[in-house]
């Protein structure tokens, strides 16, 4: 087998979650490497394409994997950005493991398959428990959310005691308050797309961080079912963030303040709406109402999107629905429009059809 020039001689090593999910025998995505006592200009000399801001990471040219100088960092300031790091040639792979914030994310791989694993995370892999690497945990409170999210992911892990008192302490310390909306929403997201959102949830809740960062957010038994049950009805982000909403008045706040994107907020804003028209009585004037309020006439696929979502938390009869929406996208707009009087009236004759079509449905 033919040697890759770009690698060959380099002291690199798999690290973090590739490491991680392929012990506890789970697929895995890209591979992260750590290469150890080389610089940036050997680096760029072979090949590889710097992509690092504050400190150097390289993409190699074939494979697009990602290659970070060995590094130690040091606490600079406030929040995630805080930090100072080194990247001498000197580093080593024990000093870079001794960085990351669990155990189980403190184990590097050879090239050849050989483990090396200074923090036992092999034994915490084990005992499915995930615990800080050191006191060094707390000066990135973006590891809190991390820490909630892999509980989301890993349903059979717990938090070491020591972890969630070390994650009060950071609370209570004000560390949280540097976290900024788009992180949040970051790690938020991918949490609600785990197995078990409920568990991030959760972790937050005890360590005290939901306060500070969603103060709008409000949960219950109901909303941790739903956002849970989102993975069995396969529903995309949006959707779960609608439901993750679903108990929060000031939802539009919530969206301003993650940042969320606008397909989300618009879900969350409107699953209300859908829920409430299909609780009260529907005729053919409730039903069109609800059309025009959720844009379904322009965006036939997000009404779709919001039946299948409220199908989680009610029981709703979506091909009645899909027939409804069918006979209103129906409608012949130019023909209807052609029965008005005067330019003015088209619009209520469009209308009129469409409540007429709708009549001979409900």
């Amino acid at each position: 087998m033919s040697v890759d020039p770009v690698v060959a001689g380099l002291q690199a090593y798999v690290v973090g979650g590739a490491v991680r999910d392929a012990l506890l025998g789970l697929p895995h995505g890209d591979r992260d490497w750590v290469v150890v006592g080389s610089t940036p200009e050997e680096m760029a000399k072979r090949g590889f394409i710097p992509v690092g801001g504050d400190f150097p990471v390289f993409l190699h040219p074939q494979t697009k994997e990602e290659y970070a100088l060995a590094r130690t960092e040091r606490k600079s300031g406030r929040g995630y950005k805080g930090f100072t790091f080194y990247t001498g040639v000197d580093v080593t792979i024990e000093e870079d493991l001794r960085r990351r914030d669990l155990t189980v994310n403190a184990i590097a791989q050879t090239a050849t398959g050989a483990l090396i694993d200074p923090l036992n995370g092999q034994a915490d892999l084990k005992a499915r428990v995930f615990r800080h690497v050191g006191e060094a945990f707390k000066e990135d409170p973006v590891r809190i959310l991390r820490l909630a999210r892999f509980a989301a992911r890993f349903v059979d892990f717990t938090v070491a005691p020591e972890t969630m008192v070390l994650c009060q302490t950071m609370v209570a310390e004000g560390e949280v308050d540097a976290l900024v909306p788009e992180r949040v929403w970051q790690e938020l997201s991918r949490g609600l797309l785990c197995v078990q959102p409920s568990r991030m949830m959760q972790v937050l809740d005890e360590a005290g961080v939901l306060p500070r960062v969603m103060p709008q957010w409000r949960s219950s038994d109901s909303v941790l079912a739903a956002i849970d049950s989102s993975m069995a009805h396969t529903l995309p982000l949006e959707a779960r963030y609608a439901l993750f909403c679903l108990n929060t008045e000031d939802r539009a706040g919530l969206s301003r303040r993650l940042r969320a994107p606008g397909d989300c907020a618009d879900m969350a804003r409107l699953l209300p709406v859908v829920l409430e028209a299909y609780l009260t009585q529907q005729n053919a004037e409730s039903v069109l109402s609800l059309f025009e309020v959720c844009d379904a006439l322009r965006k036939p696929e997000r009404l779709r999107a919001l039946l299948r979502t409220a199908a989680v938390v009610a029981t709703v009869d979506i091909e009645q629905w899909e027939a409804r929406l069918i006979c209103v996208l129906g409608v012949d707009a130019g023909q209807a429009a052609q029965q008005a009087s005067h330019p003015s009236a088209i619009k209520a004759a469009v209308r009129q059809a469409r409540l007429n079509a709708l009549a001979r449905v409900i």
